[in-house]
Formats: structure tokens, C-alpha cells, sequence
């Protein structure tokens, strides 16, 4: 093992959040030294090419899945047209692009893995940092770096539960992430296919392989979740794209959001949500959502498209809300009994059979030529961080998930400010009695904290450090928008240039808790108890971090299109010059 130089700022991960770090910490900082590291062979992070297989689609139509200085039109579009939503293959083309025009590509190492963080302290601040372990096929190498940027989001390694019999099932168990390299082989031999799970990614498996004319029992566990919210492309009475709907700042206002006062319109939001007839007009927009997903839908005209209503209300689930982007119906394939969908546990595998167990359908038995697992992914970071002695650094000073069995006053207070703000989130929904999580924690606890990151990026204890931010741990229909944001913050935060004082670190550790745990409380339906989840509050999160950086969040340039128009991400071209002259003008 051999150690390299020091650089100034490696990166992991080569998705939408790490390429725009790089970016813009290079547009800021153009000598520094920066390198990527990703453990796939190719570039793009979940969109890299090993994931995208026949068919796979974004959520997003042309247009609302782009950078804002390189917009997916003309040749870089790739041949998708207004309205439709871009395949997987186009991301990937897209960012790959992006990145070699920009000369960032150069600085990626794929197909190496970071195993291990180990923290240097020093009372020189150019010599504090990190030293990372990092395997490179079957040999490895260190590197030392000054600042680390975690860029692996929530979904780089794949999740594949634990079944009994699955030894002796002689069927390929094949989590969805990994499709591609069994695609061609399932596809020309396959009679039916098992898919296991609700949510997007298990909708879109079922899709794939019904389109093709094999048959598909597609799972939903009896003590899980339920359905996610499958919502078409346009929505509302009004027939409003989805899409541009959540980044509306009038309608952003009818989502109870802890960092809602950002956007500066405090008082409209006072109104709406903590006061009676406030909260009465944001419940009726919800519900008027709620029922017009449902209506379009059309879920109870059939008792098989019933077993995929939704569980809990549109409220309580965030980026649970999908978006069906399939080019026939989805629910004519259920209809027509190409896809026979299952609320029932899974008790056990055989020789190509799946056995379910189920409180109103019963036992039964199914038969598969493969098992399809859209189960997620682990959402912790898989590199282990150690202080300067070789001890692992605590979960809860990272600022990552972990279990704790005590609530603690910060917690306490922070749940106290929540409920006091939106009187609305006292009264929670009524979840799956028998929910409980098919997570193998390794024999520990399930986890049950959240992540806490100050701006959902830099662990409070390391908030002064400066060598150490998470890019990308949330969820969210904005990725783009909110990529760019969090780029030029980190950059800026790195730099010391961010418009707020960060020395008092007990209260930099308030705001990240309430910020975590009002997450808890808005999308108890959704993920929102473990990593920030949120739709319509993602255009205040943006104006949040402008605001930190000394920045307008309002361009629209007049008060009606500030309120009335949805943001886009050409709304924001040109924001790291604009912030590199307010910085120029102050020195």
C-alpha cells in the first residue's frame, strides 16, 4: 500500500451531485485539485450504464432534468422531444457530456471504492483532513485529502434482503439495480417473473417485462408500506405537468415546511398553516391532489388495480408521489391479468416457487423463473469514517442514521417547535398496524435516527473543520436544482464565504436536528424519519441556501411570475458568477 500526494478536495461519487461539485468547486477554485472517486466502471451514478436497462425512464420530461448551464436541448438532447420523459440511456449520455465538456471527466478514477475515512487532525488548517483507503480491483492505495465531499446519495449500494430456501430456489434473486445483466437472458427465456415491492422501481420492473408478454406477480408486503402514489403526468382539474406543479412557489406555500420562511413570504405562510382557516385551504388542496390522482386512476373500477391504491395520503409521503411515465397503460396490464398483484408476506422460497402468506388472501404458492427485488437501497454511506487512532467515529457525530433508545432534550425541543409552527402535523395518519422493517441490520437495532447535517450536508461536530459535507442525502423531484445549490454552498462554505456565522456549534446542532426531525413529522408516510424527503419544499430549500450565500432567491422578476410561475433551472444560469462578483465586490 502506497500513499499518494495530497489533493485538495476528493469527491465519491460520479452521479448529478458529485460531477456539479466538482464543477463548481473548479469554476471557484480553478487550480485546486480535485479527484472523483466511483466504484462503478462508468460515470453517472444510479444512471450509469450497468443500471439502465431496455426501457427504464426518469420520472422527468425534457426540460425539467438538466443543469442550468447545459440545457438537455439541441444535441444534447439526444434525440427526446418536448413531453416526453427521458429515457435512462440519455442521462447517462447527458452527464457523461456534461462532464467531458466542462473537463471534469478527466478528473474521475472509476471503479474505485473507498473503504475507509480516517480523519487527521492538526492545528495547521491546511493540514487537517482525511486519509482515504481505497481498493482498486485487487490491490489498494491511500490518498490524502484536505476536504471530502460525500456524493453517494441515498442509492449506491443495493439492498437484497434475506430469504428463507433462497439456496435452493434455483431462481436468479436479482435486485432491480442490477437488471441489465440478466435482461437478455430473462426476456427470451422467461414465462413469468416475481417483482417484489411498491415503489417506483418495482412498477417499473412489472412494466417491462408485461410489455414483453411475460407474466408478472408483482409482490406488495402485507406488513410494508403499501403502493407508492402513482400520479399521471399531468395533474389537477387544470391539467398542470406534475413536474412544474411542486416548483410553484404559490403552491410551495401550501406545504408545512420547517424552512419555509426562507422565501421570504413568512406571513403567507403563517396564515395558511397556523391558522384554522389557513390550514382548511391547504387541506383541500391536498385532498383535491389526493382524490385526482385516485379518480384518474380509476383504482376501485377493478378489484385487482385496487390492491394498488395507495395506503396513505398524497400529505404524508413526499417523494413517495411518482409519476407514470410508461408509453401504454400501466393499469390495463393488471386488468388484463398480464400483472397479478399480491398483498402478502413472503414466508419462504423453493425450487421456482415463491410462498406467500397473507391475513385476507392466505396462503399461496407461486411460480417464477426469476425473483425481482425492487427493495431499495442501503442509504448509509458504506464507508467506515475513523478518528486519528484508528477508533470508528460515532454514527451520530458523522451525522448519519443510527439507533438510539433515548430521546434527548434537543430532540424534545425540537419536536415542540414543529408541532407549535403546524398544529396540522399533530394529527398523524394511521399507518400499517403490522409495518415493520425486512431490513437485516447485522443483529443490531433497526435504525431510528435520522440523518442530521447542517443544511442536510455538514455534520455539526465537523461544522468548523470544513473537511468533511455529504452532497446529495436526500430525496427529491429537483435533483438538478438542488444539486447546483448544494454545489455552490459547499464551495463557498469550504471557502469560508457563506453570509452566516458557523462558530457557535450548539447552534448549528439545533437547526440541523429540527430541520431532521421535521421530517419525521411531514412524511411519516414516506422515508422522511431517516433522510430529508420532500417535494413541494424544495424551491425554499434552494432560496435557504442562496440566502446563505448572500443571494436573491426571487428572479422572476416581478411579484405575479415570482408566485405564479414554476422555477426552472434556467432560472438559475449564471448563479456561481453572480456570487463569485458579490464576493469580488467585498474584497
Amino acid at each position: 500500500m502506497t500513499e499518494n500526494n495530497k489533493v485538495d478536495l476528493v469527491i465519491v461519487g460520479a452521479g448529478w451531485y458529485g460531477l456539479m461539485t466538482a464543477k463548481t468547486y473548479r469554476d471557484v477554485n480553478p487550480s485546486a485539485n480535485v479527484v472523483i472517486l466511483d466504484k462503478y466502471s462508468t460515470i453517472g451514478g444510479v444512471w450509469a450504464e450497468h443500471h439502465l436497462y431496455p426501457g427504464l425512464k426518469t420520472n422527468n420530461m425534457l426540460g425539467t432534468y438538466e443543469y442550468s448551464d447545459f440545457p438537455m436541448s439541441g444535441e444534447n438532447s439526444f434525440g427526446v422531444n418536448p413531453g416526453e420523459h427521458i429515457p435512462g440511456h440519455v442521462v447517462h449520455s447527458y452527464l457523461k457530456k456534461f462532464a467531458q465538456t466542462f473537463g471534469i471527466y478527466d478528473l474521475c478514477r472509476f471503479g474505485e471504492k473507498v473503504e475507509t475515512a480516517t480523519k487527521i487532525n492538526s492545528e495547521k488548517d491546511e493540514e487537517k483532513g482525511w486519509l482515504l483507503t481505497i481498493q482498486r480491483g485487487d490491490a489498494s492505495y491511500t490518498l490524502r485529502t484536505r476536504r471530502l465531499v460525500m456524493a453517494t446519495g441515498l442509492h449506491s449500494t443495493p439492498f437484497l434482503p434475506k430469504f428463507v430456501g433462497a439456496e435452493d430456489s434455483s431462481m436468479d434473486i436479482i435486485h432491480c439495480s442490477d437488471l441489465l445483466q440478466h435482461s437478455e437472458k430473462l426476456f427470451a427465456n422467461s414465462k413469468s417473473v416475481a417483482v417484489f415491492g411498491g415503489t417506483k422501481s418495482a412498477w417499473d420492473a412489472a412494466y417491462t417485462f408485461a410489455s414483453k408478454g411475460i407474466h408478472v406477480d408483482m409482490i406488495i408486503r402485507e406488513s410494508g408500506r403499501g403502493p407508492c402514489w402513482m400520479a399521471p403526468p399531468y395533474v389537477t382539474p387544470f391539467k398542470k405537468w406534475l413536474e412544474k406543479l411542486v416548483s410553484t412557489r404559490f403552491l410551495t406555500w401550501l406545504s408545512p415546511c420547517v424552512w419555509g420562511g426562507a422565501d421570504g413570504f413568512g406571513a403567507i405562510r403563517g396564515f395558511l398553516h397556523g391558522t384554522a382557516p389557513g390550514r382548511k385551504l391547504v387541506n383541500g388542496f391536498w385532498g383535491a391532489l389526493g382524490n385526482d390522482v385516485i379518480t384518474l386512476n380509476e383504482y376501485d373500477k377493478h378489484p385487482e388495480t385496487a390492491k394498488l391504491k395507495p395506503w396513505v395520503d398524497a400529505f404524508w409521503v413526499a417523494s413517495g408521489l411518482s409519476i407514470l411515465n410508461y408509453p401504454s397503460n400501466f393499469f390495463d396490464f393488471v386488468k388484463e391479468g398480464k400483472i397479478t398483484v399480491h398483498v402478502a408476506d413472503i414466508s419462504k422460497l423453493s425450487e421456482k416457487s415463491i410462498h406467500l402468506t397473507s391475513s385476507k388472501e392466505g396462503d399461496s404458492t407461486i411460480s417464477a423463473d426469476a425473483f425481482l427485488c425492487a427493495t431499495g437501497f442501503q442509504f448509509i454511506p458504506s464507508v467506515i469514517f475513523l478518528s486519528e487512532n484508528g477508533e470508528p467515529i460515532d454514527a451520530s457525530t458523522i451525522g448519519i442514521p443510527h439507533h438510539d433508545d433515548f430521546d434527548n432534550d434537543l430532540i424534545e425541543e425540537a419536536d415542540k417547535e414543529i408541532l407549535a409552527r403546524f398544529p396540522r402535523l399533530k394529527d398523524q395518519p394511521t399507518l400499517n398496524p403490522a409495518l415493520k422493517s425486512h431490513r437485516d441490520n447485522n443483529g443490531t437495532n433497526e435504525l431510528n435516527r435520522p440523518y442530521v447535517l447542517y443544511r442536510f450536508m455538514v455534520p455539526p461536530a465537523f461544522i468548523n473543520d470544513r473537511s468533511i459535507a455529504f452532497a446529495g442525502s436526500l430525496q427529491s423531484l429537483c435533483t438538478a436544482l438542488i444539486a447546483q445549490s448544494q454545489a455552490l454552498w459547499l464551495t463557498a462554505y469550504f471557502g469560508q464565504k457563506l453570509k452566516l456565522k458557523l462558530d457557535d456549534e450548539e447552534k448549528v446542532r439545533r437547526e440541523a436536528l429540527l430541520h431532521a426531525r421535521f421530517g419525521k413529522w411531514r412524511c411519516p408516510g414516506g422515508s422522511g424519519s431517516l433522510w430529508p424527503d420532500f417535494v413541494f419544499d424544495a424551491i425554499p430549500y434552494v432560496d435557504l441556501l442562496l440566502t446563505d450565500l448572500g443571494l436573491n432567491g426571487r428572479r422572476k422578476g416581478g411579484i405575479l411570475k415570482e408566485c405564479f410561475e414554476p422555477y426552472g433551472t434556467g432560472d438559475y444560469l449564471g448563479l456561481v458568477e453572480e456570487w463569485k462578483r458579490t464576493i469580488e465586490k467585498e474584497d
